[in-house]
This record gives C-alpha cells, structure tokens and sequence, in this order.
C-alpha cells in the first residue's frame, strides 16, 4: 500500500505543477488579448476593418501589422499571397481549376477562413445581399468551399479598403 500512496502523491505534485502552469499560460493570453483590444481600439485601420462581418480585433491587428498593401498590385495579388487563390492547371485551353493554393501566411488564411466560417453559419438568419449570395453558395458548394470563398472576397475587401483608404460599405 506504501508504493501505491507514494506513486498517487508524485502524481498530485505534478498535476499541482501542471495547473499552476496552465494558469499562468491563461494570465498570459489575457495579457495578449487586452494588448490587441488596446491596439485595436486606438488604431484607425483597424477600426474600419473590424467593421467587416467575419473580421475581428484579432484579424483587423494582424492584416494591419503586415504593413503598406500597396505592394500588391491588386487584390487579387493579396489573396494569392495569402494562398486563397485556387490552383490553375491544365493545357490546350483546357483549364480546371483545383484547391486553394495554401501556398501564403498560413495564420492570417486561418484568421480569415474561421472569420468566414463565423459568417457563413449565420448567414441563414438574415436577408441582406451578401447573406442570400453567401446561402446559395452554400446549397452548391458546401459549408468549407463557401467559407473559404468568403475568406478569399473579405481579403480583397480588405486590400481595397487599406489601399484607398475606404470604410467598409455592405452589398446592396
């Protein structure tokens, strides 16, 4: 019975260990968090994005943290670079068109596709424009295709109004 006590008591002492860094991992995320909320909250940029359905402080801070985006000649170069893109291959005039490239900044695709995701789910709640284009899509294509291509039209949203200088403004 000796061993068996001791064996559980090592036991407790490591998981004692390990929630104490669990918690200190989660004091560490809250720091972060309010750290972006901050940044967000001040940064002019990120306001105008975050008015985006599917963009939020955390997507609103990182696409502002990649700088100018007048480096990409259009907003089709910014969601190539981003790999939202699908693959072209094909030859004889005979082009099909494959999977996204994946090929660009795998965090900021994530952001970008979850922040779709979010607004494809609740796209069958409501009656706008985008909604209905987003619940027919969905009845084609399916739950991943859509989000995806509502990462990819969010992108070039972006590009459009990081590079003019727009505030966001709905489909009609």
């Amino acid at each position: 019975m000796g061993d068996h006590e001791e064996k559980i008591g090592i036991i407790k002492e490591d998981f004692v260990l390990m929630w104490d860094h669990l918690e200190k991992i989660q004091e560490n995320i809250k720091h972060y968090e309010d750290k972006i909320h901050r940044v967000f909250k001040t940064n002019e940029a990120c306001q105008r994005l975050g008015k985006i359905p599917g963009i939020g402080a955390i997507t609103a801070t990182a696409i502002t943290a990649i700088g100018d985006l007048k480096r990409f000649s259009s907003s089709r170069d910014f969601a190539a670079w981003l790999g939202l893109v699908p693959k072209h291959v094909g030859t004889g005039g005979k082009i099909q068109m494959l999977g996204i490239s994946k090929r660009g900044d795998r965090y900021l695709r994530s952001l970008l596709v979850h922040g779709g995701r979010a607004v494809v789910s609740n796209a069958d709640k409501k009656k706008d424009a985008c909604s209905i284009w987003i619940t027919n899509l969905k009845e084609r294509a399916g739950m991943n295709k859509t989000s995806v291509a509502m990462a990819h039209k969010n992108a070039r949203i972006i590009w459009a109004m990081l590079t003019r200088g727009d505030v966001y403004r709905a489909a009609i």
